[in-house]
């Protein structure tokens, strides 16, 4: 199987990483002095007990894939989907199978639109970042990769067979629309407030308790409104919060801090959309979403 992991950030990393030495041909997508480090050293996982390297068949940019894949992990961010996706036009056919890893609800529709191939959808529990060119630090044991298709089961099937054999854990729930919200309904709600208060997730929930439960309280208000019951996933975001180590932190915040492009439009402006389409009032969101938008950073 030709596999590309695109986009070599803390999740394609850690999960191209894995799929090294399984037996298939892995490509790695990434950039500037990532790319440079990859190349030159491998790509290095740090976790918390243990550290090793691991080396592509083929570390490249964009512009250095060749021919047709069999399976693409997208793992870009939100604002770099569209550019992706040109790039992989010419590299994907009907066979190939498609399984974006990014945040956000609404990209894999656009993505099915954009692409003549099988599109999964999915989404990604980790805590992991770019620690330096070429080094990815994973904090603490989550993982699960999540993924699945009401249509595409051989597909799902063939995934899940790949990822279990290279040890990466991985769930494949019938419901995948709910599943992957509820992955949303996290990373949404600590991804906008650990931005707007510059803290971490922990810090977050401990000081802004109530306004971190309104926030759930209002993104699953607006998934509920458009056909996506949430159950207890309030109750179990908060949990999660509480449980995580003192250092976990957000992408967006990472690049809140380091002046890069965030994807504050898919994790809080899109919130902010779809409840007025739905009519369902989203103040906490709205205060955090205008104030970041306004460039308060």
């Amino acid at each position: 199987m030709r596999i590309a992991v695109f986009g070599a950030g803390g999740v394609g990393g850690y999960i191209g990483a894995n799929l090294c030495g399984s037996g298939n041909e892995v490509t790695i997508v990434a950039r500037g002095a990532h790319l440079a480090a990859i190349r030159r050293n491998g790509l290095k996982v740090i976790e918390d007990e243990r550290e090793y390297v691991a080396v592509p068949d083929k570390a490249v940019d964009e512009e250095g894939l060749e021919g047709i894949y069999d399976l693409v992990l997208l793992c870009v961010k939100g604002y770099d989907m569209d550019a992706a996706v040109e790039h992989l036009r010419p590299h994907v056919s009907p066979r190939s199978i498609i399984l974006p890893l990014a945040n956000g609800i609404d990209h894999f529709e656009k993505i099915a639109a954009q692409l003549d191939a099988t599109v999964l959808k999915g989404c990604c529990y980790i805590l992991s970042h770019i620690e330096a060119s070429g080094v990815i630090r994973r904090k603490g044991k989550v993982f699960a990769a999540v993924f699945g298709s009401d249509v595409h089961t051989r597909a799902v099937s063939t995934v899940a067979t790949l990822f279990e054999k290279a040890g990466l854990r991985c769930k494949t729930p019938q419901d995948i629309d709910t599943a992957v919200w509820k992955k949303y309904l996290f990373i949404s709600a600590f991804a906008s407030l650990t931005s707007y208060y510059d803290m971490r997730i922990k810090q977050v929930y401990e000081t802004h308790r109530d306004e971190t439960e309104a926030l759930l309280r209002e993104i699953a208000a607006v998934a509920r409104a458009g056909g996506i019951e949430m159950g207890d996933e309030v109750q179990k975001a908060l949990e999660s919060a509480s449980g995580l180590p003192e250092s976990a932190c957000t992408s967006m915040h990472l690049d809140f801090r380091q002046g890069k492009p965030t994807e504050l439009e898919a994790l809080s402006g899109y919130i902010v959309a779809e409840g007025a389409q739905l009519s369902v009032d989203t103040p906490v969101m709205h205060k955090l979403y205008t104030g970041l938008k306004s460039g308060m950073y």
